[in-house]
Formats: C-alpha cells, structure tokens, sequence
C-alpha cells in the first residue's frame, strides 16, 4: 500500500509518497521528473517497496506540494526537497532521480554526502547553449485558465506529445520519437497531475535546463548508477552524463513500451542498492 503524508517545512508543505518498512535495507527516495509528480513513480515505489522503505516527494510548484519561490534555481528546490527527506527519513538513505529529479537528487547528493549512500540517475539531459535557450524560450511555456478552458487542451496535448516528439512542440516526422502512447489511464493520471500545477510546473523545468550539469556531476563521491531507456528523450546525452560521473556505473534500462519495464528496472536498481562495498 503506498500511503500520502505532508511535511511542513519553513518552504512550505512538501507533498509525499511512501510504502515499504524493511529496516535490514536503508530507505530510498525517490526524486520525479518534470512536469508530473511522484504519482508517476508508482509502478516503481511499489516493485521495490517489498524489500525497503521508499519515500518519493513531490518537488515544491508540481503534485499537491506547494509553489516554490519565485523563479528557482536547482539549489533551492534541491534544499526544499532535502528538507523534507532529512524530516522523514532518520539516518543514511539511498536517492533516485529522474530528468529534473536526477538533477535535485544530484545536488542533495554532493550537499550531503554523510546521509546519502547512494545514487541512482535515471536520464539527464545536457544541452549546448543554442538548445539550452529554445528550451528555456519554448518548452516549458505558462499555462494560464481561461474562461474558455482552453488550458485543458493545452495540457493534455503538453503531456501526450512528449510521448510522441522531441522537443514536444516539434510535431514533425524529423522530431518523431519511436514510442508510442502509454495506456489511457497512465496519460489521465499524468494529465491530472500537471494540471493541478498548471501555474507553476514551468519553474522546474526552467531550473533543469539552466542548471550547469556539466559543472557538477564530476562533484559526486559516492557509488553512482546512471541509467537511461533507449525511449528516453535524453538517452542521447547518457553516456556523456557517465562519463562526467567519478567511477560511475551504466545500466541501459528496458524500452518503455515493454510490459516488463518495471519489473526490469527495478530489478537493476534494486542490484546497484544492494550491491556489497564500494561501487
């Protein structure tokens, strides 16, 4: 059973996801990627949940957590995000995260090295400047509502097209990605999660894309597994992204559209986590 929770912190509340209880095994968090919440790691929490204690929040401006401050930067959510796993998770822990969480799990990692154990980057993307700026222009526009509605569309096709192209908003046969749709309910959900942060997803993923990767991965002293889909949007920046990790290791996750993708990854997580010594 995955159960929800709050945690108070002078940032504001801090939305949470947690299941599992094994004390032998140190507890995971889970940092999500943009736009979205920890509802999108789910499938995930609940195969590992078994063997230990996992805990995904919701990163401050996404899910049901409360807006970050103006225009944030990595560090700060970063910092709010820490919070909320210092406040509920006693002793030393093992981090994930995904796309912008992979960025912020990153940045708690290097912030803390005497509590995190270990890390897992599951896709991270690095960009030149000229790319670095259509992002920042293009991809992560405000949504406002409207008496039309006119901004449920808006996210839906947001959402649905970012299985479909890269960028989203390059709906040509030369942006098409291999993937196809998820099932109907995995793209409701993750619909209904961004809206609910319509008005400030945006600083997130504005965050990621300015955020110097590059700079800051070569930082990390701790065992570090860096993994990616190859129907991941940012695979092709993988091994770039090992190859800035200090002794880091390399999983290739299975495609997404597999009926086994879950079991497969967290099984390759589940071995980094639990591996003996150093990685």
């Amino acid at each position: 059973m995955i159960r929800r929770g709050f945690a108070d912190l002078p940032a504001g509340q801090v939305h949470y996801r947690t299941a599992g209880s094994d004390a032998d095994r140190p507890a995971l968090a889970m940092i999500h990627q943009s736009p979205g919440s920890s509802k999108q790691l789910e499938g995930l929490i609940r195969a590992l949940a078994p063997s230990r204690r996992v805990l995904a929040p919701d990163t401050l401006g996404n899910g049901d957590s409360d807006p970050p401050p103006p225009a944030p930067d990595i560090f700060r959510l970063a910092e709010a995000a820490w919070g909320a796993l210092d406040a509920l998770l006693p002793g030393q822990f093992d981090l994930y995260g995904s796309h912008t969480g992979a960025s912020i799990a990153m940045e708690i990692a290097i912030a803390h090295p005497d509590r995190v154990r270990r890390l897992i980057i599951d896709g991270m993307g690095l960009y030149e400047a000229t790319a670095q700026s259509e992002m920042l222009e293009r991809y992560a526009r405000e949504i406002a509502p409207d008496a039309e509605g006119t901004q449920l569309l808006k996210v839906w096709h947001f959402c649905r097209d970012q299985y479909l192209f890269w960028p989203y908003y390059n709906r040509t046969a030369a942006g098409r990605l291999p993937n196809g749709l998820p099932e109907a309910g995995e793209l409701h959900d993750f619909v209904v999660e961004v809206l609910k942060a319509m008005r400030t997803y945006h600083h997130s993923y504005r965050a990621a894309f300015r955020h110097p990767k590059r700079d800051r991965l070569p930082l990390l002293r701790l065992p570090v597994l860096v993994a990616c889909s190859p129907s991941d949007m940012l695979f092709r920046s993988f091994a770039e992204v090992a190859a800035l990790v200090p002794g880091a290791r390399t999983a290739e996750l299975p495609p997404w559209g597999d009926p086994g993708f879950i079991a497969g990854a967290a099984a390759i997580f589940a071995t980094f986590l639990d591996a003996a010594g150093p990685a």
